[in-house]
Order: C-alpha cells, then sequence, then structure tokens
C-alpha cells in the first residue's frame, strides 16, 4: 500500500512536469542526465505536492552537503573485532550518500594513546555537521568531545560510552550489565569457592573505559550476591601473544584457577594457550563473535561468548546522525544492544 501510494506521487510529479518518472527518479536519487531547467521544475512540484520521501528533495534542492566523520578504532593483528561496525557504517553510508551526505572515516590505534591525539586534531580543523565516535581512551575523548561542543558538533557514541558527557545519543552494551552477566554465568560452570581469574588484555588498561565498567560489574554482582569465590586479576598491558603466554603461565603457577574471563574480544590469545598447554577442565569466558573466538567455541575451549551485535552498532550510529539533521527527528538517547549468549550450539544461527 505503501509503495502504491509512492509510485502515484510520483507519477503525479511526472504528469505535472511533462517528464517521464525515470526523469523524476533521477531527480529523487541525485543522479546525471536532467537540465538543471527541468530539475529546478521537478523539485518545485515536489515541493509544491509536500511529497514526504523528499523531505529529502528538499536537501538535494539546497545543494547543501552535508559531512560526517567517523571515528573508531582501526583493526589490529590481535583483534578484528572493528571490522565488524565499520560493515555496519558502510551499508549506513552506501544507503544515504544518494541525498548529499558525505562520511569520511578516521581510524586510531587502540593501543597507542598519540594516535587517538593525532587523529582527534584533524576532525576538529574540518568542519563537520557531525561525528560517529568510540570513546576508547576516556580522559582523551572527553577532551575531544568537549571541543565538538564548542563547535556545535554533536557526537553520536558507539560500543562504549562517556559517563556524564553531553552526547546526542549512546547506541551500545550496558557495559556494567554485561559483566554481571559474565558473573551470574558462572555459577553454571563452578562451585561457589573456587578462583576464578579476571585477565584485561590492553596496553592502555586504565584509560580503557569499556574494559574498566566490565570489571566492575563483574566484581559487584559477586559482592552482591555474597559468593565466596575468590577472584584475583591479571593485568596484560603487552598484548602480543608471547606475552599473553607468559603472564598466563605465571598465574596459572602460583593459582589454582577454575574460571578465566576475559574482558574484551582477545579471549582467543587465553583460548590458544589452553590448548598449547592441554588445558582443558578451565572454563573460560570471554567477548564478541569473530571468526578466531569461534573457532574456539565450537572445540570448547571457550564455553561462552558475551555478544552485543557491532555491525548493528555501526549502523544505528551513522543513521542516528542521518534522522536528527535530515528529518530533525528526535533521536533516543541511550539505545541499549542486547547482551547475547553465544555457545557452540547456537553460533551457527547468529547475526553480529
Amino acid at each position: 500500500m505503501k509503495k502504491e501510494k509512492e509510485l502515484v506521487g510520483v507519477k503525479e510529479i511526472a504528469r505535472r512536469a511533462n517528464v517521464s518518472i525515470a526523469t523524476v527518479d533521477r531527480v529523487l536519487h541525485n543522479r546525471v542526465g536532467v537540465s538543471p531547467k527541468t530539475k529546478e521544475k521537478i523539485i518545485a512540484i515536489i515541493e509544491e505536492l509536500n511529497y514526504k520521501p523528499n523531505i529529502l528533495a528538499r536537501r538535494l534542492a539546497s545543494k547543501e552537503i552535508l559531512k560526517f566523520a567517523v571515528f573508531i578504532p582501526s583493526v589490529s593483528e590481535e583483534t578484528d573485532y572493528w571490522a565488524a561496525p565499520l560493515e555496519g557504517i558502510n551499508q549506513a553510508e552506501t544507503e544515504i550518500t544518494t541525498y548529499g551526505i558525505e562520511i569520511e572515516k578516521y581510524f586510531f590505534d587502540q593501543n597507542d594513546k598519540k594516535s587517538f591525539l593525532k587523529e582527534s586534531k584533524k576532525i576538529l580543523n574540518n568542519k563537520y555537521h557531525g561525528i560517529l565516535l568510540a570513546p576508547m581512551f576516556i580522559e582523551e575523548s572527553i577532551d575531544f568531545v568537549k571541543e565538538c561542543m564548542k563547535a556545535k558538533t554533536p557526537c553520536v557514541f558507539i560500543n562504549s560510552d562517556l559517563p556524564d558527557i553531553s552526547n546526542l545519543c549512546y547506541i551500545g552494551p550496558d557495559l556494567y550489565h554485561s559483566g554481571a552477566l559474565a558473573a551470574h554465568l558462572c555459577g553454571y560452570l563452578i562451585g561457589k569457592e573456587e578462583k576464578i581469574l579476571i585477565v584485561n588484555i590492553s596496553k592502555e588498561i586504565d584509560n580503557h573505559h569499556h574494559l574498566l565498567r566490565k570489571e566492575q560489574g563483574f566484581k559487584e554482582y559477586f559482592e552482591k550476591h555474597q559468593k565466596e569465590n575468590i577472584i584475583i586479576k591479571l593485568d596484560i598491558r603487552d598484548t602480543n601473544y608471547k606475552a599473553v603466554s607468559e603472564e598466563l603461565t605465571k598465574a596459572f603457577s602460583n593459582n589454582k584457577i577454575e574460571l578465566v574471563f576475559v574482558t574484551n574480544s582477545r579471549v582467543s590469545s587465553v583460548a590458544k594457550f589452553f590448548d598449547e598447554n592441554q588445558i582443558d577442565n578451565v572454563k573460560l569466558i570471554g567477548f564478541d563473535f569473530l571468526k578466531e573466538n569461534i573457532e574456539f567455541l565450537k572445540k570448547e575451549t571457550i564455553d561462552f561468548l558475551i555478544c552485543q551485535k557491532p555491525i548493528e552498532q555501526g549502523y544505528r550510529g551513522v543513521m542516528a546522525l542521518y534522522q536528527h539533521f535530515v528529518y530533525n527527528a528526535e533521536v533516543e538517547k541511550i539505545y541499549h544492544m542486547p547482551i547475547d549468549i553465544i555457545t557452540k550450539e547456537n553460533y551457527q544461527f547468529y547475526r553480529n
């Protein structure tokens, strides 16, 4: 019914302008092959009829280009997690660039604060209407967003939020409850007094808000439910596998560990250590639906993966900017992604 109504609108525009439907379509989608005079005539009729799908046509008529910046970590040798949000960003870009919108992408090394600062300066030196940001480094991200606010440039956050900082919206997981869910799963895997190891693998652990909030949620779940498990913590700041293996060897030599909780997508490094050292009686929980993680899940080296739809985060992040600027629509301030539990039995049915 909706499609039929839209087609009638296009037919009426074509009739009034005395042109073909194909010509109207070219104007609606900003394609070449229509003379300026004819284009102006068609746009005037669209305005007169208040043709709803083209609110967009009014944008084309204004000839204003909306410029959005995307600022996220690059894919690294250690994890290809950020390929997923980028896929969603690219999907959204394909859908909206027809309507006079340009998206420029900036990438930083999530292990290198300096790379974040370098790229952030480039963004601030350009004039963007809106920014999609993955706020990885806490203080640096706060400073960056404050500069954006001075320039009246709204920011959408994905993957991790920034507490008490003004933004257009946040689209991503509830980090605290993600950690609490992992703690809840522990009750199904180990006894009440067995020892648990939390593993943070990151060169910038102290600055990575998303890791710290997950850890906080995990620990406070045990406190709230008065669990007697001993929880020890291992921060691994050298992220190459050799260093990870050495740190884990020390931890296992000094402790009888029954379960390991890894706070990010690098759980595959711990799984690899388990396989190499034939550790098959220790439970393992981590994050993210990545190829290397799935391989270890299939072998039951990883027991549970907690996933939060990173492709959809990237897509929704761009579309939030689009809705805000093109339709002047109110954007939901916080859009929490579902916290999904993936196992060997259901991974093949999951979509990121």
